[in-house]
């Protein structure tokens, strides 16, 4: 029987894919990359790194890396981990220097501005 680009590749498996190997699916397929080509990127066999997509696995960091190379993706994507938001560059506004400055006041001081802020920003941000 011959393959064409209609069938399903690879064989099926019993058991669901844990959520490392969903991942790493979804990086791979993404960049339109087989099982094959990353695993010649990566060193090891096509066979050890599609069981790295089916099994759990521990990787070591060097690998982490590597496969976040690959993907074009940081390590913390490839770990399931959430990136923090990226920092601005531009000029701070106007609240942050306020809050910045609040944060040197006395304690009684922040109190009494949380006490106005908080429930404006209560109402204003369910609305």
């Amino acid at each position: 029987m011959r393959y064409n680009d209609d069938m399903p590749k690879g064989r099926p498996t019993d058991s669901p894919r844990t959520e490392f190997g969903t991942r790493l699916v979804e990086l791979r397929e993404k960049r339109g990359l087989t099982q094959s080509q990353v695993a010649e990127s990566l060193g090891v066999s096509t066979r050890a790194y599609a069981f790295w997509e089916r099994k759990p696995v521990a990787l070591r960091a060097e690998q982490i890396a590597k496969l976040a190379d690959i993907f074009e993706v940081s390590a913390d994507v490839i770990v399931g981990r959430n990136a923090p938001a990226p920092k601005r560059n531009g000029p701070k506004g106007k609240l942050e220097k306020l809050f910045e400055v609040a944060r040197d006041l006395p304690r009684s001081q922040q109190e009494k501005i949380t006490a106005f802020l908080e429930p404006f920003v209560n109402e204003h941000a369910s609305a």
